[in-house]
């Protein structure tokens, strides 16, 4: 069962700021794939000092990307996907891959040549798009049972935004991926947003397979050592936009009935206030507002 009917309110709001109903038209994918590139190739290059953090992102950016890459090398973009819910991590993962496409798309070298990708070296725009780098991103979005409007209109958005050919279950996780798996059986990988502190993600290595029982597919952890003020630093300093409630002190986004602000950010013990999510520093607070923890 594919589930699209997506909250639609008027007035949509990202960050905290509406959009304009007269926006601009939809960039072509292979524009934003560069300009992601480039922002993040900027961004490692960046003489960063006094910031550990920012170091410390640089290091993931590069372990995530040879991640990526090496999952477009086995499979190729046709067989895989990304399971993507609006939230912070599978953000960071979006923009991760979408960065990665143009490497795979870049010509390859010959012997003697520098390898673009491995130097570091900016990678051009072609002078033509590729049918390869145009196509849409294959994703997967499982709904809550109880979504949050603001999360339903965010993934609708940075769906359009990003080009993600996304389709929606309102199902549990596992026959949700059954479904989508018989949708959609070219697919023999899954990019997933977990990271280390997860439920069930402390043994989780960049690829393993679905455990027996569940649909058979290889899943693929990019952010899996990514710590919680790594996940805020990029999304912040490259000015990603996210979705609303992060700056309503919810830190872990699930559905109405299981999740709530993040106690730990409340601002002077006052439960009706809150910092934004990005405030908060410890890896074990980032679910306290969660009541599946």
């Amino acid at each position: 069962m594919i589930y699209d009917s997506l909250a639609r309110p008027d007035g949509p709001r990202i960050n905290g700021v509406a959009k304009p109903s007269d926006s601009p038209p939809k960039r072509k994918l292979p524009e934003i794939c560069y300009e992601l590139r480039g922002k993040i190739d900027a961004f490692l290059r960046e003489d960063i000092t006094g910031d550990d953090v920012l170091r410390n992102v640089q290091t993931q950016v590069g372990v995530s990307m040879g991640v990526i890459e090496e999952a477009l090398r086995r499979y190729g973009p046709d067989h895989l996907s990304l399971s993507y819910n609006g939230g912070k991590d599978c953000l960071v993962l979006l923009i991760l891959i979408l960065a990665c496409l143009p490497s795979w798309n870049a010509p390859s070298v010959s012997p003697g040549q520098s390898d673009p990708v491995s130097d570091n070296s900016p990678i051009s725009p072609p002078s033509s798009e590729s049918a390869e780098l145009s196509r849409p991103l294959q994703s997967i979005y499982i709904v809550s049972a109880h979504p949050f409007a603001e999360v339903e209109e965010f993934v609708e958005n940075t769906a359009q935004e990003y080009h993600l050919d996304l389709k929606r279950y309102a199902l549990p996780m596992r026959p949700a991926l059954e479904a989508y798996l018989q949708d959609c059986p070219a697919v023999k990988a899954i990019f997933l947003g977990t990271r280390r502190t997860d439920p069930h993600g402390e043994f989780l290595t960049h690829f393993d397979p679905t455990d027996a029982g569940w649909p058979q597919f290889m899943r693929i952890h990019p952010v899996i050592d990514w710590h919680y003020v790594e996940i805020w630093a990029f999304i912040r300093h490259l000015k990603i936009p996210f979705c609303e409630l992060y700056n309503r002190g919810f830190t872990s986004l699930g559905g109405v009935t299981d999740t709530r602000p993040n106690p730990a950010l409340a601002v002077s013990g006052d439960c009706s206030k809150f910092r934004p999510a990005y405030e908060l520093r410890d890896d074990d607070e980032e679910r306290l507002g969660r009541d599946n923890k």
